[in-house]
């Protein structure tokens, strides 16, 4: 009986575990009554939501590859790339929409590559994408002349630009932006055949293959899309920053690996969620906001944030234990 009611009770627990991961962080800062009243601020909210924004549009992609039971290293990289890219071509006096459309095609060519080595080499990812984080980033560098790149005011830079800095609202165009895209992946993932090749190739590629799915065509896809969402995160770190850096989102590719484990995604593959992975994302923007609040050095925030993966993996293994125990 009791086993029946856990077996029944572990849906519930996996679903909403990471909101109650989400309120044991905001708990824990907020435990000091010399940060709370900074901290349960509209502004500072404000100010995590924006933080918020780059891993999370990079876990979008990163959700599609971890559920079909891949990984990316080069999502950092990919964005300190594209986010060059669009900064160069706005220095060109190109217009800020076609920019913007080019930066996210680019770090959708990456994915392109990415994709087309893994599925038609039926090479590693955690090889492939570890040797283009190293090409990106090489290609960022040169193509900014390893400086940053500046452009001319333009409209990009006020997607990311905090009006307001007092209140909650309004919030930037790029959250909301952020908002409505994880609802749009969050149906895609549940609803369409595209979504559902994704957890079938993770749950088992090889029953996946014999049920007919083109299992390699999918991975290139999947990939593909993943390198359009680092893209737009890489346009939005450009607006953030109102410049191009070569040397930005060092060690993010961890930070958007980490959100979408702590939502519940397996790194075995076949398990995950859009919802789960936004959440994951902000519990990472909260720790970092918490600990600049605490006033913690940035070492000791490091190495926070690590033992946050290394827990996150953790968890991965022993639900993973559970569910076939």
């Amino acid at each position: 009986m009791k086993k029946t009611s856990l077996g029944k009770a572990r849906p519930l627990l996996t679903a909403f575990g990471p909101f109650f991961g989400l309120l044991l962080v905001i708990g824990l800062f907020c435990a000091d009554s010399q940060v709370r009243p900074y901290f349960l601020t509209g502004a500072n909210f404000k100010i995590i939501f924006v933080q918020t924004v780059i891993v999370a549009i990079g876990a979008l992609g990163m959700t599609m590859v971890i559920v079909s039971g891949g990984i990316d290293l080069s999502a950092g990289s990919v964005v300190a790339l594209t986010s060059v890219v669009g900064a160069t071509f706005l220095l060109k006096n190109c217009s800020p929409v076609l920019a913007a459309l080019l930066t996210i095609l680019a770090g959708g060519a990456v994915g392109l590559v990415n994709g087309t080595i893994i599925a038609g080499f039926r090479m590693l990812p955690f090889i492939v994408t570890l040797g283009m984080m190293g090409i990106a980033r090489g290609a960022a560098k040169w193509l900014a002349n390893s400086q940053t790149v500046n452009p001319p005011e333009n409209i990009v830079n006020t997607w990311m630009n905090v009006s307001d800095p007092e209140h909650l609202f309004p919030l930037p165009d790029g959250v909301w932006l952020a908002v409505g895209l994880a609802v749009f992946m969050s149906a895609v993932m549940r609803w369409t055949k595209f979504g559902r090749y994704i957890f079938a190739i993770g749950s088992n590629e090889t029953a996946a293959r014999h049920c007919g799915v083109r299992v390699q065509l999918q991975k290139a896809l999947i990939y593909i899309v993943a390198g359009l969402f680092f893209g737009l995160a890489g346009l939005m770190q450009l607006s953030r920053l109102t410049q191009g850096d070569p040397t930005v989102a060092i060690g993010l590719e961890l930070d958007i690996i980490a959100a979408v484990v702590i939502g519940g995604a397996s790194l075995n593959g076949g398990t995950g969620s859009i919802l789960g992975s936004m959440i994951g994302a902000l519990i990472m923007a909260v720790l970092r906001n918490g600990s600049n609040q605490v006033g913690l050095p940035t070492y000791m925030q490091e190495i926070l944030i690590g033992a946050v993966i290394i827990l996150a993996v953790g968890l991965d293994k022993l639900r993973q234990r559970r569910r076939y125990s």
